[in-house]
């Protein structure tokens, strides 16, 4: 039976600490021929690397990022099996008003049944990306076990 999604997109502000830490998350728990993952940015004026604290953070935590660069969201690459994850409530509502996005959009701590935000980082010392990072494992972790059972 074919499941309800194929590809997941994690969202944050700008697509250098968050929404890539997810995704390099979510990548190293299940192989990506059973998704499609990704992460994308509100507010991406240009490409950049992923942020140094994020990238020592997974580093240090054995998760490979090789290569990540910020990419703007874009409708274009959502489809009906797409599953988008936001950081934050208001990130979900900025979607939804911004580019029409009525379902399979939710904050990340919505689709796993709990309330609140994911704090960012951004600024913020090695200590604040590693708090950040042990409350994504947690998240995608839950994630990837409500995906499993959704068909």
């Amino acid at each position: 039976m074919p499941r309800k999604y194929d590809k997941v997109i994690f969202v944050c502000t700008g697509n250098t600490c968050r929404s890539p830490m997810a995704e390099a998350l979510l990548k190293n728990l299940i192989q990506e021929d059973e998704f499609e993952i990704r992460s994308r940015g509100l507010i991406v004026l240009f490409s950049e690397p992923i942020n140094p604290k994020s990238e020592e953070v997974l580093k240090n935590h054995n998760i490979p990022i090789d290569g990540h660069t910020t990419k703007q969201f874009k409708a274009s690459e959502v489809t009906e099996s797409t599953l988008i994850l936001t950081m934050t409530y208001k990130q979900k509502l900025k979607l939804m008003l911004d580019y029409g996005i009525e379902s399979n959009i939710y904050s990340i701590k919505e689709y796993v049944g709990e309330i609140g935000d994911v704090v960012d980082p951004y600024g913020g010392t090695l200590l604040d990306y590693e708090e950040c990072f042990e409350e994504l494992a947690l998240l995608v972790k839950k994630t990837m076990y409500q995906l499993m059972r959704e068909v």
